[in-house]
């Protein structure tokens, strides 16, 4: 059966195109001979349940590997301590299913309470089981549990956290056997939380998982390993296409987020073909990496479904996100601010040198477009005018660029009048996005390119049927800076290989106003500058 690309639950070397993982699987073994106990806690679809499955793979020939997820478990599971002991234990004996060898004396312990009706069972007798249990084993024991999610509002879990913790402080201070590493994984940072205390349990106020050491292991899929699982793709199928240029512009877009990788790669592979392109060849080319990025914009997925919640749970990081990504505002990271924590925490947003940035251009995007698609609902004139007139923009298959840039000044001054120093927070920006979006909408993408974006500067990158357009947005300070903003540009087509640019600059200098769209030639580059 010939591989596939995977976006659903684990992803199997034998089954799907992988990236190769073994370094990290290396670095997270470190910690298990270490003898550390640690929680692994990333994004959803950020590739945990794989690497769960490839470092059990790992370390089956020198341990024994308990490896469980608590999403076998439900919510009547939780809810005291009896049932939770009864329903680990039947986890635990369900495992021999798949290999797990358990010593018969664990298991009738292990058997007895989940059969136990009237005696009710206790945590402390399930880790007096596992503690005879690693002392009896000829090889240590490693504890893996995922999807920690599922318990950690439950006062068992934070009781079964406690009991963890008391057997990794014995096992130091008094050489007590218990489980060399325990692993938890979820989203949620376990090692944070709080329980939520009765009143005779004060003592306890302190996170039961504070024992766990930092994880540090970068989970993120880099450029030149998606590169190398498309030199394996191209074998399979017998095609040529340059996997090095793919994989950095799939890795451009996505930042190395294991899902939106999988899920652009799957795209191309399996829904361009021949709806979009005459063949395979001819999907896996920039064209085709900006067609599925489009498709994946466009449809709906439990990660985008996640992070519209998230925003809507938190209207005041909502306001924030739109700050830094319609102003150019710069954001101070705090991870003790709750709604960054939360954000980070999920995978949205990253601590970029002190500074909060959305984590990859596909979330830009989409929250651009969530952004806009409010304005849109506040039937914004913008949004009217160039929808009626878009196929005046459309020669061919490519954009009239000077003539939007154009037809955008004309309307700003029709709406607004002269700009006025109340417009200048936002820079007309936002506007320009909004009047932008519906000539491209269905046909081509577009972004921020995130290196550029300031209070003064932002670079908008469209893509549009195979033609890139770069315009930059600014405020005009003058005839030297317009100059240097010129070098620029000129620096940044360079980078891409284009020949022509547009400027589009916010005069608030009614004296030296000369509105309009105006062609020069700077070195050997077509500049198209607009004045508002």
């Amino acid at each position: 059966m010939p591989k596939t690309f995977n976006t659903t639950a684990v992803c199997l070397p034998e089954k799907h195109y992988m990236v190769d993982i073994t370094n990290r699987i290396e670095e997270i073994k470190e910690y298990v001979d270490c003898g550390k106990y640690f929680t692994i806690n990333r994004a959803r679809q950020y590739g945990k349940t794989t690497t769960l499955a490839a470092l059990r793979k790992a370390l089956i020939t020198e341990y024994v590997v308990i490896s469980l997820d608590f999403q076998g478990i439900g919510n009547a599971g939780f809810k005291t301590e009896q049932t939770f002991v009864q329903e680990l234990s039947r986890l635990i004996l369900g495992k021999t299913r798949s290999g797990l060898s358990i010593p018969e004396s664990i298991e009738e312990q292990l058997k007895g309470y989940v059969a136990r009706t009237e005696k009710k069972a206790k945590l402390g007798e399930l880790f007096d089981t596992f503690t005879e249990w690693c002392a009896i084993s000829e090889k240590e024991i490693v504890l893996i549990i995922d999807e920690v999610d599922s318990a950690t509002n439950n006062q068992v879990f934070f009781d079964f956290l406690a009991q963890l913790r008391e057997g990794y402080i014995r096992r130091d201070t008094e050489g007590v056997k218990t489980f060399k590493s325990v692993i938890l994984a979820g989203v949620t940072d376990v090692k944070h939380l709080k329980s939520k205390l009765r009143n005779e349990d004060q003592h306890k106020v302190n996170s039961p998982w504070n024992i766990a050491a930092d994880f540090d292991v970068d989970m993120s899929l880099k450029a030149d390993g998606i590169a190398q699982m498309l030199e394996v793709y191209k074998v399979d199928h017998k095609m040529d296409f340059d996997s090095t240029l793919i994989a950095n512009e799939i890795y451009d877009y996505t930042n190395g987020y294991p899902y939106l990788v999988s899920r652009i790669c799957q795209i191309i592979d399996e829904r361009l073909v021949p709806g979009s392109f005459v063949d395979l060849s001819a999907a896996w080319t920039r064209d085709g990496i900006d067609e599925a990025v489009k498709l994946l914009l466009n449809s709906s997925n439990t990660l985008f479904e996640s992070l519209s919640g998230k925003l809507d749970n938190y209207p005041d990081l909502k306001n924030v996100l739109r700050s830094i990504l319609m102003e150019g505002t710069s954001i101070p990271f705090n991870n003790y601010q709750e709604e960054l924590s939360q954000m980070k925490m999920y995978g949205f947003i990253r601590n970029n040198n002190g500074t909060v940035v959305i984590s990859n251009r596909i979330f830009e995007t989409f929250l651009y477009n969530l952004f806009l698609s409010e304005e849109i609902m506040k039937n914004n004139v913008f949004v009217r005018e160039s929808g009626l007139a878009k196929n005046m923009f459309v020669e061919g298959n490519r954009l009239n660029m000077p003539l939007i840039l154009e037809r955008f000044i004309a309307t700003y001054t029709e709406v607004f009048g002269p700009l006025e120093e109340k417009f200048k927070e936002k820079d007309g920006r936002e506007q320009f996005l909004l009047y932008l979006k519906p000539i491209i909408n269905g046909t081509g993408n577009y972004y921020i390119e995130a290196q550029t974006r300031d209070q003064t500067r932002t670079d908008v990158i469209v893509d549009y049927l195979g033609q890139r357009y770069i315009i930059e947005l600014k405020i005009w300070h003058g005839d030297s800076y317009n100059e240097a903003g010129e070098e620029q540009l000129t620096g940044y087509l360079d980078y891409f290989g284009e020949k022509t640019g547009y400027m589009l600059s916010f005069n608030f200098n009614k004296k030296k106003k000369k509105q309009g769209v105006r062609r020069i030639e700077y070195k050997d580059k077509v500049l198209f500058e607009a004045m508002l």
